[in-house]
């Protein structure tokens, strides 16, 4: 249905009319001229032309009576302007059929006959587009009403052949069964329109709930995300300092939970988005043995410590790149990888890659618990689990495996499992890849000491949580950097109109003025117009992301800070001012 049919059916009785009348009135006037033409060539006469005249004088007024109700705020008539509408509605029907009169005696029995026709399909005309309101349609129908029935009925008492009352009951039947279907049409019709009521309700109430979820989401992103960034951020300065060997393990075992619990939260948003039709890809050019390298560095140091053997083996004819999305292609290894090492007690952990043709396929087997087969086919269900005591036992929320079948196919590919109860698992992820252009990749060159590039820089930072500040001050300062904080956007508008800066980390949230409008406002002239900004938030949301876009931050860090990732993204932007010829 489109808009403008929506919103003749969810107009009231006279509104909607008018609105049909209007969208059709060059359709009466076509149909018109038609049966001006077929009366002349009965007839032979100019009357028809003059008929058509007429109607085009009818049509003309009706249209300006009527104009007012095709607005798009008018309401129902009222009074004298409800008592002109329904007088253009008879004058134009019974102007419009007023040539079956002239047919029925001046045509013969071709011109009876086509005068009959006309007024029937004239009565199925009205009836069915005025039949929203019945005062309308009564002052429509009664000329149509009265040729049809009176003409039979007149010619029979002037004939004095009363066997052509036959013609008048056949009409009648006519009639009859067109008030039966414009009865079934009108309840067909209310039907509609209390569905498309209903269904306007529920739109706005999803929207309403989509929008509350969204909100939601952000709230409980942003307050967990604060509190964890104090605390993974402490754990990571302890683990800084001399600990003796049980201490060390404490620090471990925090940032463990830790990890553990931002991996829930991104599971539930990334879930949120992808529920949502939001989550977005990206096409880059990667390594799939470096790729794989990586996650085998991350957990086989786990597995060893669980007594497990993780072995990877990358088929030769596996391209050196391939054009994919890194970040998913990786999100789906680590979390079939975590789900191996989470349910493996003994023995180990093969990951196989595999290219053939056009289609990269990785396999991820365990000799693990397995999966019961009457369960099978629920595990890549949203927030399922084998049994109830899984995630007591194990751990998780369900959407790890339901997210990377999501992923894998908005990436065109598919993701299966075959298990058996006792004896283990194989996850197998399969993509659609295409190989990269540029031969072999080149090794990586380790990573420089990003120390030298923040010594003696000087970074003001904007936060208003003071645990936050500090924390910041204490990750930072031994790179021979120095920090100035302030609480709020306005303290940074201020201070970055006083002296100059190297770097500008800002919050997004803040009391009196947001970081979004600070950064507009300092890159809006002085100083530190050219200064790079680092957005550093709570707020991890893509419209964040995208909001800080807009305002021309492009590096965009979320909390928990990752201590190295921080100083590495400060020390680039500091190398790219310094590249550009910026004065430091």
């Amino acid at each position: 249905m489109t808009r403008e049919e929506g919103s003749v059916m969810t107009a009231s009785g006279f509104v909607q009319v008018a609105r049909v009348r209007r969208k059709e009135l060059p359709t009466r006037l076509a149909m018109a001229a038609f049966i001006g033409l077929t009366a002349w060539a009965i007839t032979g006469t100019l009357w028809p032309l003059a008929w058509f005249g007429a109607v085009l004088v009818s049509q003309t007024l009706d249209w300006a009576v009527f104009r007012r109700l095709t607005r798009d705020d008018a309401t129902d008539p009222q009074g004298a302007y409800r008592l002109l509408c329904l007088a253009s509605a008879t004058q134009t029907t019974a102007i419009y059929s007023s040539i079956a009169a002239f047919l029925w005696f001046q045509g013969g029995t071709l011109g009876q006959l086509f005068a009959m026709v006309q007024v029937a399909g004239a009565l199925l005309h009205v009836s069915l587009h005025m039949h929203h309101q019945r005062s309308l349609l009564i002052a429509a129908v009664a000329p149509h009403g009265l040729y049809f029935l009176g003409l039979p009925v007149f010619g029979a008492v002037q004939s004095g052949d009363w066997t052509e009352l036959l013609v008048a009951v056949a009409c009648l039947l006519y009639v009859a069964h067109l008030v039966a279907a414009v009865r079934q049409t009108s309840s067909s019709t209310k039907a509609l329109q209390d569905a498309g009521r209903v269904a306007e309700r529920e739109r706005a109430r999803a929207e309403v709930a989509s929008a509350a979820k969204s909100d939601f989401l952000a709230v409980i992103s942003h307050e967990i995300r604060t509190p964890m960034n104090a605390v993974l951020s402490a754990a990571n300065l302890l683990r800084r300092t001399r600990l003796d060997r049980d201490q060390r393990e404490h620090v471990d075992m925090l940032l463990d939970a830790g990890d553990v619990l931002m991996g829930l939260l991104n599971d539930v948003l990334d879930f949120s988005k992808i529920e949502a039709g939001k989550m977005e890809l990206e096409r880059a050019d990667m390594s799939v043995r470096d790729r794989v390298a990586a996650l085998s560095r991350l957990w086989g140091p786990k597995a060893m410590a669980q007594g497990l053997r993780l072995r990877v083996d990358v088929a030769d004819d596996v391209p050196e790149m391939i054009r994919t999305d890194p970040l998913r292609f990786q999100q789906i290894l680590f979390n079939l990888l975590s789900n191996a090492v989470k349910f493996t007690r003994q023995g180990e952990i093969r990951v196989g890659v595999r290219h053939e043709g056009s289609v990269l396929t990785v396999a991820v087997q365990d000799t693990g618990v397995g999966i019961p087969a009457d369960r099978l086919a629920g595990v890549f269900n949203s927030f399922e689990q084998v049994e109830a005591g899984t995630t007591r036992r194990f751990g998780g929320t369900g959407l790890g495996l339901a997210i990377s079948r999501r992923l894998a196919e908005l990436m065109g590919g598919t993701l299966s499992v075959e298990s058996r109860e006792g004896e283990g698992s194989t996850f197998t992820l399969t993509l659609p890849v295409e190989a990269a252009q540029g031969g072999q990749v080149q090794p990586a060159e380790a990573s420089a000491d990003p120390t030298p590039a923040l010594h003696g820089r000087t970074i003001l930072a904007a936060d208003d949580h003071e645990v936050n500040r500090r924390i910041l001050t204490l990750l930072l300062e031994p790179h021979g950097c120095r920090l100035v904080t302030v609480e709020n956007g306005a303290e940074a508008v201020d201070a970055a109109a006083l002296h100059p800066f190297d770097l500008i980390l800002m919050d997004m949230q803040m009391p009196v003025m947001d970081g979004l409008q600070a950064t507009r406002l300092i890159r809006s002239g002085g100083v530190n117009a050219e200064t790079p900004v680092v957005a550093l938030t709570a707020n991890a949301l893509d419209v964040h992301r995208a909001a800080w876009a807009e305002a021309g931050v492009a590096r965009f860090l979320t909390k928990p800070i990752d201590p190295d990732l921080l100083v590495r993204t400060l020390a680039e932007a500091t190398l790219e001012r310094v590249a550009r010829g910026v004065a430091a």
